[in-house]
């Protein structure tokens, strides 16, 4: 096993690149499967769960290569094979296949999906909206075995009860090539959907809506090989911006959207922290005399979910009592404890509401991340933290975060990956 190693207190200072954003890419990689031929997907970040999901493409006899950032998959001899229940397993994203394998073969077979343990996380959205289509679903509660099937999928008006980005891409890539018009209301509306609906739509779907609340697809009989670009990652920009508002030495964080971000950037102003845009650059440095702020993480454009730990680790440097609310999802606060375990003062209400009492002088200690952004959260406070930190279960960092080790030491940080004693 290995693990991360810091020494803290070291100040961030030169340029951090973003990659291709997680969310979009483990959605396009699927999605490439629903044309016959070669397809280009750009700028892919160098993340764990990629190559996931390039043996889930491999296991449906697609050729799948990667070549720096850019992935070129080959799904001219698929063949609609159940997926195993190791592969499912291995990530949340591989629900993306149920959509796919519907809409060109209206039929699939796959286990329950893995990934991050942050709460439940059914799927039932998602498999309301295969059944709103003409899908009828079995499931084998033994196993966790799904089979979804249809003898034709017509489009139909579906209302999500919860704007899930999961739910709303999944069934956009059933109904692209369903018969009819199917119309997506209280749609997820993050960027990621964009990007994903760009994709589709240069195969030769027909969508339209995608950022609003309301999706529009019509139907079309096939879709053709097409090329990409994965749009920067606005949760890897927004977690290095706030390391830099801890550490940063004008810090320059490249590669970002920012108009993707304004609900970050808006709460850093309100902490005091000063930064400047150029263009896809935000320069930062740390702030000295942070304010206290309320957190309450809300679907696109509000406080991302996936942001709200690192958040809480910025909220252990304030003047005073932040309160930290998650409404996503309900187990986003098992990285609380190590907070306190490194000298943090955070008072858990419930699974879903903190009390945070800073400033607190945060000292290393051995520590596990218990998810992919709760262990971003403790990198943060092991760079800040007096001494040395060592986090294990690192694999859940990897998960997301393109050559993290890399980025941070190339900008000061005194982090590195060893081999776990045990």
């Amino acid at each position: 096993m290995k693990q991360i190693k810091i020494n803290g207190g070291k100040p961030l200072s030169g340029e951090i690149h973003i990659g291709g954003a997680k969310n979009s890419a483990v959605a396009l990689i699927p999605a490439a499967l629903l044309a016959d031929g070669i397809s280009v997907i750009n700028n892919v970040p160098n993340i764990t769960d990629k190559d996931a999901l390039f043996e889930i493409v491999k296991s449906l006899n697609c050729e799948v290569k990667m070549d720096g950032t850019v992935v070129t998959l080959d799904s001219s001899h698929i063949v609609n094979t159940t997926i195993s229940e190791k592969l499912s397993h291995q990530l949340r994203a591989s629900y993306y296949f149920m959509g796919v394998l519907l809409a060109k073969y209206k039929h699939v077979e796959m286990y329950f999906p893995g990934g991050c343990n942050i709460g439940a996380r059914p799927i039932d959205l998602h498999l309301k909206g295969f059944e709103a289509l003409g899908a009828k679903i079995e499931y084998n509660e033994d196993n966790h075995k799904y089979i979804i099937s249809a003898d034709e999928l017509i489009g139909t008006r579906i209302p999500l009860e919860f704007a899930s980005v999961g739910a709303t891409v999944n069934i956009m890539f059933a109904a692209s090539l369903a018969k009819g018009i199917t119309t997506i209301e209280n749609a997820a509306k993050e960027t990621e959907i964009i990007n994903i609906a760009d994709f589709l739509n240069k195969m030769g779907a027909k969508i339209s809506g995608a950022g609003t609340s309301t999706i529009i697809i019509e139907g079309v009989e096939r879709l053709k090989a097409t090329t990409i670009d994965v749009i920067p990652d606005r949760i890897e920009a927004g977690t290095y911006l706030l390391m830099g508002a801890l550490l940063g030495e004008d810090l320059v964080v490249c590669g970002v959207n920012p108009n993707h971000i304004t609900s970050l950037l808006n709460k850093l102003k309100d902490m005091g922290v000063k930064f400047s845009i150029n263009g896809d650059k935000i320069k930062i440095n740390k702030c000295n005399n942070l304010n206290p702020i309320n957190i309450t993480t809300l679907v696109y454009p509000g406080f991302p979910t996936d942001l709200g730990q690192p958040m809480s680790v910025l909220l252990t440097q304030a003047n005073g009592v932040s309160l930290f609310e998650e409404t996503i999802w309900e187990n986003r606060m098992q990285h609380i404890e190590y907070l306190n375990k490194m000298g943090a003062n955070i008072i858990l209400k419930d699974n879903t509401h903190a009390i945070i009492n800073g400033p607190s002088k945060l000292k290393g200690s051995m520590i596990n991340a218990t998810d992919l952004r709760g262990g971003a959260a403790l990198v943060m406070a092991g760079l800040i933290a007096e001494g040395e930190t060592i986090i294990s279960n690192i694999e859940y960092i990897l998960r997301g975060y393109e050559n993290i080790i890399r980025k941070l030491k190339n900008v000061g940080a005194d982090i590195r990956i060893i081999k776990s004693e045990e």
